[in-house]
């Protein structure tokens, strides 16, 4: 038991300190005067790109595809990180904080009196950073609900011990009590992809290289979509009874009650996006914060305090990633479970 305490430890320090050696592009020397910027490498992890940055001038060049005129595709590299200027037929594209611009062929940015780049863009259907992480997760998804089929085919159910508590936990803890005994099989496999499924892109978010995927909010966006159509398409009548016309209440405060009442089928899932990108999004940048203390102070004595702080935002974020998968399964059925109770 020791034993594996010690190599417990020893991961988690090492997964800790491998966030701080991937701030960084250089050797640490604090004799040498170096400015850092923590934005940069905030922003870096946190928002999207058309490459995926692994360590110092390693780059994984992702794919390009634009419709302006037809398609163009092309690799990210011909942008040189945005050094370069791309022609494709005669076509000239610029990239400038992760975003493509058309230009001329002198690469000339049209700006307004506030400094923002007015050239046109075309549309982007790119392979970005977080698209391919999103491919990545659906693999690991199939793999391990394919292995644990075939697990208990085999009649070796061992092997899928820890995910087979999980998925009588959501049955009987989310599923069963939110949609009821007789309707919660139609809507069970859904709300385990649910789960897995934000689980998985959460500790992928916590891996030094891994992207932000659940701390981008038009992912989460899209899964609350998700969510409101399940519940605009499966509610019943009489929930659409209570919204618009609620029973045994006077006319006035019925007058008053419909728009709020109203308001609140689109505030429910907004709600659900917003507290899952905001809670994933602020741990990585507090996590991200406590590491640049070492690069801002320059002192060997700086990591005495920024490698325990980083260790234990680290296992907190992990406790957030399994919380934060249980907060939002755990409500989308609840919202799900009021709309369709007969």
């Amino acid at each position: 038991m020791l034993y594996k305490k010690k190599i417990s430890f020893l991961f988690i320090f090492f997964f800790g300190f491998s966030n701080l050696t991937c701030l960084h592009s250089q050797k640490l020397n604090f004799n040498k005067k170096i400015t850092f910027n923590p934005a940069f490498f905030i922003k870096s992890h946190i928002n999207d790109s058309h490459e995926w940055h692994l360590k110092k001038n390693v780059y994984i060049s992702l794919p390009i595809i634009l419709f302006d005129k037809g398609f163009k595709l092309f690799m990210s590299s011909k942008f040189d990180h945005g050094n370069n200027l791309v022609n494709i037929n005669n076509n000239y594209y610029r990239l400038i904080n992760n975003k493509i611009y058309k230009t001329n062929k002198f690469g000339f940015l049209k700006r307004d009196n506030n400094g923002n780049i007015i050239n046109n863009m075309p549309l982007d259907f790119s392979i970005t950073k977080n698209v391919l992480t999103l491919i990545i997760s659906i693999f690991i998804l199939c793999l391990i609900f394919i292995k644990l089929s075939l697990s208990y085919k085999k009649k070796n159910s061992k092997t899928g011990l820890l995910l087979e508590y999980i998925f009588f936990y959501i049955k009987n803890e989310i599923a069963i009590p939110n949609l009821g005994i007789k309707k919660y099989k139609l809507y069970f496999p859904f709300f385990l992809t649910l789960f897995f499924f934000i689980l998985i892109n959460n500790l992928i978010g916590i891996f030094p290289i891994g992207p932000n995927i659940t701390g981008n909010i038009s992912v989460t966006l899209s899964l609350s979509m998700i969510i409101f159509f399940i519940i605009i398409f499966s509610a019943k009548k009489k929930y659409w009874k209570h919204i618009f016309w609620m029973p045994k209440v006077p006319l006035i405060i019925k007058l008053l009650l419909i728009p709020i009442e109203i308001f609140g089928i689109f505030i429910r899932p907004l709600t659900l996006c917003i507290r899952l990108f905001a809670n994933i999004t602020a741990g990585h940048i507090i996590l991200i914060s406590f590491i640049s203390l070492i690069f801002i102070f320059k002192n060997i004595y700086s990591i005495i305090i920024s490698i325990p702080f980083s260790i234990f935002i680290l296992l907190l974020e992990i406790m957030v990633a399994f919380l934060q998968a249980f907060i939002f399964t755990s409500l989308s059925a609840l919202f799900l479970g009021i709309a369709i109770k007969d």
